[in-house]
């Protein structure tokens, strides 16, 4: 079931990237990506009452709190930097680029969850990296 949210989720990135380019035409990106957070908010908010899950937010511990926050703040500084990104550039030159997070995430995943960086995990690292590469230059 996992993958099947895997690929939604690649879906729905790739038409986060082109509904965004439209939309963010001649408006500043710091605003753009502000009204785009207050609608996934809302969203996720909506999903959780859907899913009647909102007493869990009493469960969470400390240590939750601390990295759930510290994941909503990468993930801010992300947005506002792809939504400027994506109105300074062209959208086929900012996520390939973005995507190297895909690289960044295998690294840091060894270096601090002490997850397996096989060879074969190396393979696929170089060859996403130049594949980037190719497509930016």
């Amino acid at each position: 079931m996992w993958a099947l949210y895997a690929v939604l989720s690649a879906v729905f990135a790739a038409l986060t990237s082109i509904f965004a380019k439209i939309g963010i035409n001649g408006v500043n990106s710091t605003l753009a990506t502000a009204l785009r957070t207050v609608v996934v908010v809302a969203f996720a908010w909506v999903m959780v009452f859907i899913t009647r899950t909102q007493n869990g937010i009493f469960s969470i511990d400390k240590k939750s709190w601390i990295f759930l926050i510290l994941s909503g703040l990468a993930t801010g500084a992300s947005w506002l930097c792809y939504y400027k990104a994506l109105q300074l550039g062209d959208v086929s030159k900012v996520v390939p680029i973005d995507k190297l997070s895909i690289v960044l995430t295998f690294i840091l995943a060894f270096v601090v969850l002490h997850e397996a960086f096989t060879l074969k995990t190396i393979i696929a690292c170089v060859l996403i990296t130049a594949g980037t590469l190719l497509l930016i230059f």
